[in-house]
């Protein structure tokens, strides 16, 4: 699923970052995360598309 990390370990990492930021700041950092993972995207594309403008 997400490389070499089985259903196991992603629910300890969960665990571990619920216990360290506590249930009220989740949301705000998957929505960072989200936000980061848009504009990796976005920016993989557009230099995917000057590349090919080239």
């Amino acid at each position: 699923m997400f490389g070499r990390l089985g259903m196991s370990e992603l629910l300890l990492i969960f665990g571990l970052v619920l216990i360290i930021f506590g249930p009220r700041q989740l949301p705000e950092i998957g929505r960072a995360m989200g936000r980061g993972i848009r504009d990796f995207k976005k920016a993989a594309l557009e230099l995917n598309d000057d590349q090919d403008d080239e």
